[in-house]
């Protein structure tokens, strides 16, 4: 109990009376909010009184520039395109068909060294189409011959050429050189090769496939005054594509 009586004697002598509250209003009811004085004198007091001349030219003149990043376009702009980062190049395999398609032509040896297994993969497949339209259906021929024949030229040529060679690049000229046997092939589509003329133009086809690949052989190899020893081995393994188109 004396605790309260204390407490009440410290709150009245603190000075605050009633009448203090009409003074507190009065205070700040001399702000007036819809006069423009009110305005200027709250901005007044934020601003500074004065500011530094030099410091105002140097704020005025450098300006905030976000660097420049490159834009989505641009980045597509810079990639190659996409059949060059497939390895595909077209105007190469224009050439090589050229090559394999005009058996006197000189075979260019960069070219034809590279190993691109774009077009051997698409004459295949062609020339598995057209024997199927003939109504041969021999895809596990046509894939299991050029790999036991690319592996076997691969074994000679290594042993015939003092050149180191590529499967890739043997696997390639020899996919190439089927080209002949494709337009054959197609022939067969429309007239039957079981004659004097089909036996004709599958010698015809064997002698351009093999001439064509010994050609590119010799050029790319280096081996010179072999093309004979070379077309032989081509010759037989383009005979038995004849054979598939033929029978």
């Amino acid at each position: 109990m004396g605790d309260f009586q204390q407490f009440e004697q410290d709150f009245y002598q603190t000075g605050y009376y009633i009448d203090d509250q009409g003074n507190t209003v009065t205070y700040y009811d001399n702000y007036n909010s819809t006069s423009p004085a009110y305005y200027d004198d709250g901005a007044q007091a934020f601003m500074p009184s004065s500011l530094d001349p030099s410091m105002e030219q140097q704020y005025t003149e450098q300006f905030y520039q976000p660097p420049v990043e490159s834009t989505g376009t641009d980045l597509l702009e810079e990639e190659p395109p996409l059949l060059e980062e497939l390895g595909i190049n077209l105007d190469h395999i224009w050439q090589k068909a050229l090559t394999v398609l005009n058996p006197f032509k000189p075979a260019d040896g960069s070219i034809m060294n590279e190993t691109d297994l774009t077009g051997p993969i698409l004459f295949c497949i062609a020339l598995g189409v057209t024997l199927m339209m003939a109504g041969k259906v021999h895809f596990g021929y046509v894939y299991g011959t050029s790999a036991t024949g690319c592996t076997g030229m691969y074994i000679l040529l290594s042993l015939m050429s003092s050149i180191a060679v590529s499967f890739g690049c043997v696997a390639s000229v020899l996919g190439y050189c089927l080209l002949p046997m494709v337009g054959l092939s197609t022939f067969a589509v429309f007239y039957s090769l079981q004659g004097i003329l089909g036996t004709v133009l599958a010698l015809l086809g064997i002698c351009w496939c093999s001439f064509s690949a010994s050609k590119i052989f010799i050029s790319t190899l280096a081996m010179e005054g072999q093309q004979l020893l070379v077309a032989y081995p081509c010759a037989l393994l383009y005979g038995l594509f004849a054979l598939l188109t033929v029978f």
